[in-house]
C-alpha cells in the first residue's frame, strides 16, 4: 500500500473507526489507542482490497473485535459521558443525549450491532460478516438491542 493511499484512508476513516471502537470501550482515550492500532495493522496488511467500502469494512471489523477484546480483557470498564461522543450521527430521536445515554448501557454485543447497522447504515448482512456472526444473531442482537433500549428509555420518562 503506497503511503498517499494510506493517508487517505486514515483521512476518510479515522472517525468511524474512532467512534466504532469508542461505542464499545466508552472512554476516548482509549477509543483512539485502538484506532491507531487499526491503521498500524492496515499498513502492514499485505492483501490487496477490493475497493475504499472493502477497506472501511475491515477498518470497522478490525475495530469493533479489538475493542470488544479489550472490554473481555477487562481493561477498559470506565464510563464516558453523552457529551464525548457528540460527534456521533444524530440518531433522529427526540433527546440525543437520552439515547445515546441509553445506547451506552446495552452490552458490548449489543453496542457494537446498533453502532453499525444503526449509525454506519450497514445492512444486517454486511454487519453479520463485519462481527463474524450470522445474519440472524444480528437480527437478534438488534431486536434485543431495541427492546433494552425501549425499557430503559420508558425507565426515564
Amino acid at each position: 500500500m503506497s503511503v498517499s493511499d494510506f493517508n487517505r484512508y486514515i483521512e476518510l476513516y479515522r472517525k468511524s473507526v474512532t467512534n466504532a471502537a469508542l461505542f464499545i470501550v466508552k472512554e476516548p482515550a482509549d477509543a483512539e489507542d485502538i484506532a491507531q492500532d487499526v491503521f498500524l495493522k492496515l499498513y502492514t496488511y499485505t492483501e490487496p482490497f477490493n475497493d475504499d467500502a472493502h477497506v472501511k469494512a475491515w477498518l470497522l471489523r478490525c475495530a469493533v473485535n479489538a475493542a470488544i477484546n479489550s472490554v473481555r480483557a477487562g481493561k477498559r470498564r470506565r464510563a464516558v459521558s453523552t457529551e464525548d461522543i457528540a460527534e456521533l450521527p444524530d440518531t433522529k430521536q427526540t433527546s440525543y443525549s437520552e439515547v445515546t445515554a441509553a445506547v451506552m448501557r446495552l452490552e458490548p454485543k449489543y453496542r457494537a450491532a446498533v453502532f453499525l447497522h444503526y449509525y454506519e447504515g450497514y445492512t444486517v448482512e454486511e454487519t453479520a460478516k463485519l462481527l463474524g456472526v450470522s445474519a440472524a444473531a444480528v437480527k437478534w442482537r438488534l431486536k434485543r438491542a431495541r427492546g433494552t433500549l425501549r425499557e430503559l428509555l420508558e425507565e426515564r420518562s
